[in-house]
């Protein structure tokens, strides 16, 4: 049947739980939108992600770059310099995220009124509101 989503029992619905995770979290999609712009170094980085701490900006980074996602340059200056920018695979995430971005925006007010209408519907049953 088109558009049926069909999930294998081979393990890859592990795999992509594992990687949708990781890239998920809102620390990976800050750090994937802000280096979409073009390289940056460490404290642009902090800078531009509010809130973030720096180990957790380390943590990401080191994530990101295992995953592929981010490159790591080192260069030989003093003190040295380090930028990171996304890698191929990066920006064909950083297009997901988009696409992803675009969806929820153009779903939004339909999405507002199916939770308005769950949550006050009239059947009895318990309605839990999350905050």
């Amino acid at each position: 049947m088109e558009g049926t989503i069909v999930f294998r029992d081979d393990g890859s619905c592990y795999v992509a739980r594992d990687i949708l995770t990781r890239i998920g979290d809102k620390w990976t999609v800050l750090a994937v939108v802000m280096l979409g712009t073009g390289p940056m170094r460490f404290t642009e980085l902090k800078r531009a992600i509010d809130g973030i701490s720096q180990r957790m900006l380390t943590l990401t980074l080191r994530t990101l770059e295992r995953d592929g996602l981010v490159s790591r340059t080192v260069f030989p200056t003093v003190p040295p310099r380090v930028d990171y920018a996304l890698t191929p695979l990066g920006m064909t995430l950083l297009r997901t995220l988009k696409d992803l971005s675009d969806w929820a925006s153009a779903n939004a007010d339909a999405i507002t009124r199916a939770r308005a209408a769950y949550d006050h519907r009239d059947d009895g049953d318990a309605v839990v509101q999350m905050t």
